[in-house]
This record gives C-alpha cells, structure tokens and sequence, in this order.
C-alpha cells in the first residue's frame, strides 16, 4: 500500500456499541490519514446511550455517527475500503459480503458491553473497558508504517493487534 490515506470500516451486529465507538476514535485520531465508518450486519438503528456517552465523555465528536447496515458498504458509489474491522465475533460469522477492492480483513473481536446485566455502574464500567481497548488497537493502527507493508505484512499485523 503506497497510499497516504486509508478507509477503515468496523464491524458489528447492531453497529450501536462497539463498531460505533472505535469509528468515533479513528476519527479523531487518525488526523486525517483515516476515513473512519462503521456497520452493522443487523443495525440497531440508534446508538447505544452508553456508547454515546462513552464517545462524549472522552471529548470525541458525535456528529454523523449513525446505525446502519453493512449494505451501504458494498454498493459500486460507496467508499472502497481498505481495512475492514470486525469488532463483534457474530458479525465475523454472519455471511459477510463480498468487499469491493481487496481490503485487509482482520478480527477485532471483544466483549459486547450490550451483554453485560446488572447494575448501571456494571453496564457503564463493560462499556468504558470496550472503549479503552478500541482506543488501544486504533493507536497501533495508527502508529504502523502502513505505506511500507505488502499485503501479507498488514495482514499479520492487523491479526497481533487483534490478538491483543
């Protein structure tokens, strides 16, 4: 890859929690070498309140964030990626479609803040814990030499921090 710019797309089920979030922090953290979307295999249509107070209370903008379908991404007009996320082990096994291009694949899966029970503080604390680790793997995302790697490299690469 030689390009000074890239497309990411994260991944869930619902596009309320997870993929909603790491969406908001490459947005502000990837300083403009990134376009941040995000997807859901069966959107929610609204973000999750948690996840939105999650992206508020770490000063990330809000704005155009939105639930919706993985559909919008496999239309000949829609942005081509070239990472395409997977934050939600259920969306990595839904019948995913075919991505225009050749983007690098990769597993980011974790635990879904959504299935936490219990009380308020319990939910909150599963949602904080998914947003640190989302902000983890960004900052490895955006610390690599992506214009240096082959194809093969970026596709360990995004595994490790997967991994992690």
């Amino acid at each position: 890859m030689t390009k000074q710019s890239y497309t990411v797309l994260f991944v869930g089920t619902r596009n309320s929690g997870r993929s909603i979030m790491a969406e908001a922090i490459l947005r502000q953290r990837g300083l403009g070498r990134f376009a941040a979307f995000s997807a859901g295999s069966q959107p929610a249509g609204q973000i999750d309140p948690l996840a939105l107070t999650q992206i508020q209370e770490a000063r990330l903008q809000v704005e155009g964030l939105r639930s919706k379908s993985w559909d919008e991404f496999t239309k000949p007009d829609s942005p081509q990626m070239d990472f395409v996320f997977y934050v939600c082990e259920a969306a990595a096994r839904d019948a995913t479609p075919a991505w225009p291009g050749s983007p690098v694949v990769a597993k980011w899966a974790m635990p879904d803040p959504l299935a936490v029970t219990g009380s308020e503080l319990a939910k909150k604390k599963a949602f904080h814990d998914a947003f640190m680790q989302l902000d983890w793997r960004v900052g490895l995302l955006i610390s690599l030499p992506i214009s240096g790697l082959d194809q093969l490299a970026l596709e360990r690469q995004m595994i490790k921090i997967g991994a992690s």
